[in-house]
């Protein structure tokens, strides 16, 4: 296999059709990946990137099956709406309250999924072997949409507690009190507080993120034992992980969360489980090539 990745097939009248809904859309990774696992197993078909403005996306998701599509990925800021506008969902997807995979049946129906906490969980346990869930309390750091995919995840997979640290309280609450089970709000100025006896700790926002300034969060409190994650990957290291890293934390980066959430949705559109490797992890991380 070459550095450019698989090489693809010629499609035919019998392609099947995926891609993904955003506004904009044109920085996704995620035509890259399918179309690296579409051309890893010879599959006739394609992924697309499609950008649709707010204002038609109900339209646009009830033309797509006529047009041939399997399904879609859906990111900003199409996820609540692609959830509304879904005949039926998951259990995961109504908790969440937004969907980032949709599958139409035959008749044209809209399943809608998210399978952001799939991944989270999927890196975490590929990232740090022997993790669980159940070792102790979780620090989620945010409480935006990306953190109720992650607080949902941890809930279910038996978190005895999360710490739900965010700058602004109130958001903190409202979120705790929304999804529910052991989730504890905790004020911003205590957050180093947070860090005590917790086995995992989450950065869900986008500080550290290029551009973006890091995270402020002294990890002095923080058990040597306990596993940090940073769902932002770029860059793949981020100021948080190197100082993880540094004080003897196992430290895993946000790219398998991309990878893994996608797994799901692949599986359903083209019928077949896709893998994540690290020659995979490799070619996302190239910057791509001319033809």
């Amino acid at each position: 296999m070459s550095g450019r990745g698989p090489q693809p097939r010629f499609l035919t009248g019998k392609t099947r059709l995926a891609g993904v809904i955003g506004w904009p859309v044109a920085h996704s990774r995620s035509p890259r990946l399918h179309g690296y696992w579409l051309a890893e197993r010879g599959i006739d078909g394609a992924y697309l990137p499609l950008p649709v403005p707010p204002d038609s996306i109900a339209a646009v998701l009830r033309a797509l099956p006529l047009a041939g599509f399997r399904g879609v990925n859906v990111t900003l800021p199409h996820k609540a709406a692609a959830l509304a506008a879904a005949d039926r969902a998951t259990p995961e997807a109504r908790r969440i309250g937004a969907a980032n995979t949709l599958v139409f049946d035959e008749a044209g129906r809209i399943e809608a999924r998210n399978t952001d906490g799939y991944g989270f969980l999927e890196n975490l346990r590929e990232g740090a072997p022997g993790w669980r869930a159940a070792a102790g309390p979780a620090v989620v750091i945010g409480a935006g949409g990306a953190a109720r995919a992650l607080l949902v995840a941890l809930l279910d997979a038996g978190a005895p507690e999360i710490r739900l640290v965010n700058r602004t309280a109130a958001r903190a609450a409202a979120l705790a009190a929304e999804i529910g089970g052991a989730i504890r709000p905790w004020a911003w100025a205590k957050r180093t507080e947070a860090l005590a006896e917790a086995a995992l700790l989450v950065n869900a926002t986008t500080q550290g993120m290029g551009g973006e300034p890091a995270l402020d969060l002294p990890l002095d409190r923080l058990p040597a034992t306990a596993v940090v994650n940073d769902i932002v990957y770029t860059p793949l290291e981020t100021p948080l992980l190197a100082a993880a890293r540094r004080r003897g934390n196992r430290a895993v980066d946000g790219l398998g969360m991309l990878l893994h959430q996608a797994r799901p949705g692949f599986a359903a559109w083209f019928g077949v489980e896709p893998e994540v490797t690290p020659a995979l992890r490799a070619f996302l991380l190239e910057p791509p090539k001319a033809p």
